[in-house]
This record gives structure tokens, C-alpha cells and sequence, in this order.
């Protein structure tokens, strides 16, 4: 069994790794491809279009006291392991940028930019999904609705994340207009749609990452045949199930309630059982992570 101190060193381990790889996300995909990101980091890609001030150093002046905002206000282990995010994260990227890495960046030359959004956005999604599993953050807006949302608990997290973005999305219309050669300024959706594009795809993958991988269907059963299907799922499917007495509002009878979380695989062997006996009624719910376990009787 790892000690609480050994855990604890690892998660920070893990932390800094995929800060890292969230640096070398923006230096090959991101700031050659003239669209901004999601969040403050966003905002940080569009200062440096704009004035060469580096992404690494704008991410330090914005997180570092969006950090110490959190470490009073929201949670301190939150605000230490985004604060160790941010540092490893501006630092490797101004490394990377001393490093220039030209030949191995993602150019897409203003076509078929949706190519290197796409890239970016699912390992984006990923750092994000394992920050929050490790009760950190990439820092920026993320900090900022976790805080509105302790505020004002009835916000809901992710719309406050949302229309944080959008406001990013808003702005890059103005920032990556050209200007024409009569001088006039030429304003473009084509920033938008891609910094929506990128918002949505790394949305979705770091969702997916923070329900986890470990989803199952839990059954309900109400039957009078409880000895024989609980029989069938212990040797069958190697499952156990709880059982439970309840009286039918209706029928005003007594009946058996088995409750059972099976994989996702075992979904139809599970169905099969349950087709063979009669007087029996079930329904399943998807649950998005299993933990832990019974010790097995020998």
C-alpha cells in the first residue's frame, strides 16, 4: 500500500508531466495557426499574435494570482497543484519557444486549419480530463468558474466556462482581422469557427476523461426469483448483488430487489439471465465509474 506522502508526490509528478505535454500542445499545433484557444490561455495566444509578449510569461501574470485567489477562496490543494500546472506549463513553453522547434511544428498556412484544431483540441481535452481528475487545473478560466461557482453556487460550472469562452471567441474576430491592401481592415469567422471547434472538441475528450473509463449499467430487478438469478450472477457473470424486501404499491405483494452493477460486456449475458424467469420486472442506469470492491468470501 503506497504511503499518503508517496501519492501525493506522484500526483504532482503527474501534474507537471501533463503540463508539459500542454506546452509542447501550443508551441507545435497552436501559435503558428493564427486561431486562440479556450480560456485565458486563449487570450494569452492573441496577445502574443498581437505584440510578441510571450504566452509563457502572460500565463504567469494571469495564474499566479488567480492561484493565490484560490488558495484563499476556493480550495488549497486545488490552488497548489494548478499553481505547480502553471509553473511547469510557462516554463516549459518558454523553453520550447527559445528552441524554436520549426521543423516539427504544425503550419498550416491558413489551410485546412481545422487539421491542427483538431490535434490540439483532443490532447488540450486530455490535460484538461487529467488535471481535474487530479483535482487541479490548467489555471485561467478554469480557476475563475470554479471560484464564480462557489460564489454563486446556483451557476452552473460548465455554462460559466462556457460563456467565458465565448467572450474569447468574440475577440478573436477582431484580433486576427488582416488589413487589405487599400488599408481597410478584413474581418474573418473563420478565427471564431475554429477557436468553437477547439472549445467543443477539447470539451468533449476532457469530459470523457473525468467520468472515467471504468463506466458499467447498474440493474434493478424485482422478482420472486431472487435465489435463483443471484445464484446465476455470482457463478455466471463472477458478480455479486444486494438484496432487498419491498412491497408493491400496487399489488400491495411482497417482492425480492436485487441491485447489480455489471460491465459493459457482460451486458447481454446479463439480459439472457433475466429472460428466463417469469414475474420478473428490471431496468438499468448507465453509471459513469465503479469503485472499489468486496473482499471474496473463501
Amino acid at each position: 500500500m503506497k504511503k499518503p506522502g508517496m501519492i501525493t508526490l506522484l500526483s504532482y509528478l503527474y501534474i507537471a508531466l501533463i503540463a508539459v505535454l500542454l506546452a509542447f500542445n501550443y508551441q507545435l499545433f497552436i501559435v503558428k495557426n493564427d486561431f486562440a484557444p479556450a480560456g485565458l490561455n486563449g487570450i494569452a495566444t492573441m496577445v502574443q499574435y498581437k505584440t510578441g509578449f510571450s504566452i509563457g510569461y502572460m500565463s504567469l501574470l494571469i495564474n499566479i494570482p488567480l492561484c493565490i485567489l484560490a488558495f484563499f477562496f476556493v480550495n488549497k490543494e486545488f490552488a497548489k497543484k494548478s499553481l505547480c500546472f502553471c509553473l511547469v506549463y510557462a516554463f516549459v513553453f518558454l523553453a520550447l519557444q527559445k528552441l524554436g522547434l520549426s521543423e516539427f511544428q504544425y503550419d498550416a498556412q491558413n489551410s485546412d486549419t481545422i487539421f491542427p484544431v483538431m490535434l490540439s483540441g483532443v490532447i488540450s481535452g486530455t490535460v484538461y480530463g487529467l488535471c481535474f481528475r487530479f483535482n487541479a487545473s490548467t489555471g485561467g478560466t478554469d480557476i475563475l468558474s470554479k471560484f464564480i461557482s462557489k460564489r454563486y453556487p446556483y451557476l452552473n460550472f460548465f455554462w460559466v466556462t462556457f460563456l467565458l469562452n465565448t467572450v474569447v471567441a468574440a475577440i478573436s474576430f477582431f484580433v486576427y482581422a488582416k488589413q487589405g491592401e487599400n488599408g481597410a481592415m478584413l474581418y474573418d469567422y473563420k478565427p471564431v469557427c475554429l477557436c468553437i471547434t477547439y472549445c467543443f472538441i477539447s470539451s468533449f475528450v476532457g469530459n470523457h476523461i473525468i467520468k472515467g473509463t471504468k463506466s458499467a449499467y447498474k440493474f434493478t430487478i424485482i422478482t420472486n426469483h431472487a435465489d435463483e438469478i443471484a445464484d446465476e450472477i455470482l457463478h455466471t457473470l463472477r458478480h455479486g448483488a444486494t438484496r432487498m424486501e419491498a412491497v408493491g404499491a400496487y399489488s400491495n405483494t411482497t417482492k425480492d430487489v436485487l441491485i447489480c452493477a455489471v460491465n459493459k460486456h457482460q451486458l447481454m449475458d446479463f439480459q439472457k439471465i433475466l429472460k428466463k424467469y417469469d414475474n420478473t420486472f428490471s431496468f438499468s442506469e448507465t453509471v459513469n465509474e465503479i469503485y472499489g470492491n468486496f473482499a471474496r468470501i473463501k
